[in-house]
């Protein structure tokens, strides 16, 4: 199956807000489907529609899956996620995102979450997620609101980040003139 191109920062599509779905069609479920093989090609563990350019409220995420072991894959498909509860307990996870490659930094986010979302066959689901599984799924929704993982950084931190990001991107631009 072909696959998307992952969008990396500072694109202006990531920092959009995806629009509502109206119905799972198999037009979205293609998308879908394409979505989750280019996020497991990357390879990462979730993707929301942003970072593919596309600005409809859906993501991909598959916590269980190692590397190249398709028999563990266990890929979760959200329409429309909307967080309707949150834990108080608070819990801090390093956290990384495609669209900045090779950059990671603690984010503190609630322990547990419960999520609305329509699935792969268009029906209503309800599902709570805990530790990676929480920030996973927040982190997504995140994007699709127009938020990055570096968006709860302090304003140093992000910019650290960024700044080391920008020179990974002109180190590698260089190597591959060189060659």
């Amino acid at each position: 199956m072909d696959k998307y191109e992952i969008i990396k920062v500072p694109d202006p599509v990531l920092k959009q807000v995806a629009k509502e779905v109206g119905t799972v069609d198999d037009a979205l479920r293609k998308q879908l489907d394409k979505m989750l093989e280019t996020m497991y090609a990357a390879p990462g563990i979730g993707l929301a529609a942003n970072q593919v350019s596309l600005l409809n409220r859906v993501l991909v995420m598959d916590i269980a899956q190692r590397e190249d072991d398709k028999a563990s894959r266990q890929p979760i498909f959200m329409v429309n996620p909307e967080i309707i509860w949150k834990s108080e307990e608070p819990s801090i996870w390093e956290e990384g995102c495609l669209s900045i490659p090779g950059q990671f930094a603690e984010v503190e986010r609630p322990l547990s979450v419960r999520v609305k979302f329509l699935g792969y066959d268009g029906k209503l689901k309800e599902e709570e997620f805990t530790g990676l599984g929480s920030h996973c799924v927040q982190h997504e929704i995140d994007h699709l609101n127009g938020v990055l993982f570096i968006d709860h950084l302090s304003t140093l931190k992000r910019n650290m980040i960024i700044k080391k990001f920008k020179k990974a991107q002109k180190d590698s631009e260089q190597d591959s003139d060189a060659l």
